[in-house]
């Protein structure tokens, strides 16, 4: 692995809909982006806690299973990681009680926002 790639930073992406979670890798993989998946926010906050230097945004889906939601996780990563992208995302409509500093793209996302907003957010660290 060259230089340029070990400098890459990942989306961790948190999603319990499978199908919608390969879908965005899949996405940001072609946009030329590394990818993380997890299935919900503890499996998410252990993948911090192992590979956070690897993590450069979270994309996370509010509604998952376990005893943490996406606001969780999100409050979670603000008190650890305060300085780390958030997008929290859902079908439902906007939750107002969203960390600061947290941003909420609604449920069906457009393709080319997610991409631009990762891309953003890679670019700031």
């Amino acid at each position: 692995m060259g230089q340029a790639q070990q400098n890459r930073r990942a989306v961790l992406i948190v999603e319990d809909d499978a199908e919608l979670r390969e879908f965005a890798a899949r996405l940001l993989e072609d946009g030329e982006l590394d990818t993380i998946e997890c299935e919900s926010a503890e499996a998410a906050l252990a993948t911090m806690l192992i590979r956070g230097r690897d993590v450069g945004m979270i994309f996370a889906d509010i509604r998952l299973p376990g005893v943490m939601d996406g606001i969780d996780l999100a409050r979670e990563v603000r008190l650890r990681w305060p300085f780390l992208p958030v997008i929290l995302t859902s079908g439902h409509p906007r939750d107002d009680q969203l960390p600061p500093g947290v941003d909420f793209m609604p449920k069906p996302w457009q393709l080319l926002n997610l991409l631009v907003a990762a891309k953003q957010a890679l670019a700031c660290l």
